[in-house]
C-alpha cells in the first residue's frame, strides 16, 4: 500500500528539468577550472620533474585563454547581453569586463610566482590550481545573476584564497595569516548568507531581476527585514573588498600571506568582491538608493581616510600597500555611492588600473624581500636605485600612479571617480577623497626617497637582486599598462563605459 502510494505520487510530481548550460558563453569560466584540473593530472601523472616554469605556463596559458574568450564573448554582446544557465548567470559587458580583468591578474600571478616558488623550495603544481580555482570563483561573482550564485562563487574564491595564504607553511606568519584570514572570512560568509535568507524572505525570490522587479511594483510598508538583509550583504562583500570598518584583517594577511599570492588577492578579491556590489547594489537595490547611499558615502569616508593615514605610519611595505590598499576600495566606494553611470565606469576603470599596479607592486616587493620572504622593512629598499635603477624606476612608476601623479592611470582613476561624486553632488566626499589622496601621497613619495637615498657610511653593501625573466615579463607588461594608458586612456575608458551601458 505504502509503495502505491509513492508510486502515485511519483507520477504526479512534474518531471524534473534540468537547465541547459551555455557552454560557449561560461568558457572565460571554465577554462581556468579545466586549467587546473590538467595541473592537477599533469603534477600526479608524471614520474619526473617538469623542466622549470612549466606548471607557470600552464598557468599563464589558462589565464590567457580565459582573456581570449573573455574577447569573444565580448564581440558576440555588443548589442546586449543575454540570461543562461535558467537565468542564474547574466552574460553581459558589465560580467565579462572583470572576467578581463580577474584572467589578467591570473597572467601576472603566475609569472610572478614562478620563481619565487622555486626559490622557497615551494615549486608544483598546487599554488597554480588553487589559483585558478580562486579565480573561477571571482569571475562566477562577476556574472552572477543570483544571490545563490554570488554566495557559491564567493566561497570558491574564498577558500582558495584561505589556503594560499597559508601556503608558505615554513613561516610563522603564513600560517597565521591562514587562519585570522580563515576565521574572520566565515563570519563575513556567514553574515552574507544570512543576508540572503533575509532578502530572500522580504522579496520572495535570489534573483537579482525578480528582486529589482518586486521593489518596483510594491511599496514596503515595513521594510526592516529587507534593510537588514541589505546591510548583511554589504558586510560580506566589505570584508571581501577590505572596507573600513572590515578591514582588521587586511593589513596581518597581506604582511603574512606569501608575496605573490598577497598581489593576487589584492587584484582578484577586490575586483570580485566590487563585482558583487556594483551589481547587487546599483542594478537591483535601485529603488532603495535612499537608503544605502549614505551607508556607503561613510564607508567610503572611513575607508580612505583610515587606508591613507594608517600607511603613514608602517615602515613595513607590505603592510603599507594593505592599508593603501584599503585606501583605493575607499576611492572605488565613491564611484558605487555616486549611483550613475559615470561613478560605476569609473569605478570598473579604477579595478582594472589598480589590478596592473598592485601586481607590479608586489612583482617588486617579491624581488627585493629575497630567500625568505622576510626582508619588507623600509631599509631594505634604501639603496635600490644604485642596485637595481629600472627596478627602483618600475616601483616609481607604480608608487606614484596609486598616488594619483598625472600621466599614469592612477591619476585618471581617481579623477573620474571624483568627478563623478560631484556630479552627484556629493561635494563634502569629493573633497575629502582629494585630501585623503595628498596625504596618501606621502608615504609613496618615503618610499621613494629612500629607493634613492644613499646607504649611511660604514653599512654592509646590500646584495645585488636578480630580477626572474618572470617577474621582469610582468614588470613590463604592467609598466607598460600604467604609463601608455595614462597617456592615452581613451581604449580603457570606452571599454568600461561600454561595459557600463551593457549591464
Amino acid at each position: 500500500m505504502t509503495g502505491l502510494m509513492f508510486a502515485q505520487a511519483a507520477q504526479e510530481r512534474p518531471p524534473l528539468v534540468m537547465p541547459e548550460v551555455e557552454y560557449s558563453a561560461l568558457a572565460p569560466i571554465v577554462i581556468p577550472i579545466v586549467g587546473a584540473l590538467a595541473l592537477l593530472l599533469f603534477g600526479s601523472l608524471l614520474r619526473t620533474r617538469p623542466p622549470a616554469g612549466a606548471y607557470a605556463s600552464i598557468g599563464v596559458v589558462s589565464g590567457l585563454g580565459s582573456l581570449a574568450a573573455a574577447w569573444f564573448v565580448w564581440d558576440d554582446i555588443r548589442d546586449g547581453g543575454y540570461l543562461a544557465v535558467a537565468n542564474a548567470v547574466v552574460i553581459d559587458g558589465f560580467g565579462t569586463f572583470f572576467v578581463a580583468t580577474i584572467a589578467c591578474a591570473v597572467v601576472l600571478g603566475s609569472l610572478v610566482a614562478d620563481a619565487y616558488l622555486r626559490r622557497e623550495g615551494l615549486d608544483g603544481p598546487e599554488f597554480y590550481v588553487l589559483m585558478l580555482l580562486s579565480a573561477s570563483g571571482g569571475m562566477t561573482m562577476a556574472v552572477a545573476n543570483d544571490l545563490i550564485v554570488l554566495f557559491l562563487g564567493l566561497e570558491i574564491l574564498s577558500i582558495a584564497l584561505y589556503v594560499l595564504a597559508g601556503f608558505q607553511r615554513g613561516r610563522a606568519a603564513s600560517r597565521e595569516a591562514a587562519i585570522k584570514y580563515f576565521v574572520l572570512g566565515s563570519f563575513s560568509s556567514a553574515l552574507f548568507l544570512y543576508g540572503i535568507a533575509l532578502v530572500y524572505g522580504a522579496t520572495g525570490s535570489t534573483q537579482l531581476p525578480e528582486i529589482a522587479a518586486f521593489l518596483a511594483r510594491n511599496v514596503l510598508v515595513s521594510n526592516g527585514v529587507l534593510l537588514a538583509g541589505m546591510a548583511l550583504l554589504l558586510v560580506g562583500l566589505g570584508f571581501k573588498v577590505a572596507a573600513v570598518p572590515f578591514h582588521a584583517w587586511t593589513p596581518d594577511v597581506y604582511q603574512g600571506a606569501p608575496s605573490p599570492v598577497t598581489g593576487f588577492m589584492a587584484a582578484a578579491a577586490k575586483a570580485a568582491g566590487f563585482a558583487g556590489l556594483l551589481r547587487v547594489f546599483f542594478s537591483t537595490f535601485t529603488t532603495l538608493e535612499l537608503d544605502w547611499r549614505p551607508v556607503v558615502w561613510a564607508l567610503a569616508i572611513a575607508t580612505v581616510l583610515v587606508g591613507s593615514v594608517m600607511a603613514v605610519v608602517q615602515n613595513d611595505v607590505k603592510r603599507m600597500l594593505a592599508y593603501s590598499s584599503i585606501s583605493h576600495a575607499g576611492y572605488m566606494l565613491i564611484g558605487l555611492q555616486a549611483a550613475n553611470a559615470d561613478g560605476i565606469a569609473g569605478a570598473l576603470f579604477y579595478l582594472l588600473a589598480y589590478t596592473f599596479m598592485v601586481l607590479g607592486s608586489f612583482a617588486i616587493v617579491t624581488v627585493v624581500s629575497r630567500t625568505g620572504d622576510t626582508g619588507h622593512a623600509l631599509e631594505n629598499y634604501r639603496g635600490l636605485a644604485a642596485r637595481r635603477p629600472v627596478l627602483a624606476f618600475a616601483f616609481t612608476v607604480f608608487l606614484l600612479a596609486q598616488a594619483g601623479i598625472p600621466f599614469t592611470t592612477g591619476f585618471l582613476a581617481k579623477f573620474y571617480v571624483i568627478a563623478a561624486a560631484v556630479e552627484a553632488e556629493s561635494y563634502a566626499l569629493a573633497l575629502i577623497g582629494m585630501l585623503a589622496a595628498v596625504v596618501a601621497a606621502f608615504f609613496y613619495l618615503r618610499v621613494t626617497v629612500f629607493m634613492y637615498s644613499a646607504a649611511p657610511d660604514g653599512a654592509e653593501p646590500a646584495p645585488r637582486l636578480a630580477v626572474p625573466a618572470g617577474v621582469g615579463i610582468a614588470l613590463g607588461l604592467t609598466l607598460a599598462f600604467t604609463v601608455v594608458f595614462g597617456v592615452l586612456p581613451s581604449p580603457i575608458l570606452r571599454f568600461a563605459q561600454q561595459a557600463t551601458f551593457l549591464f
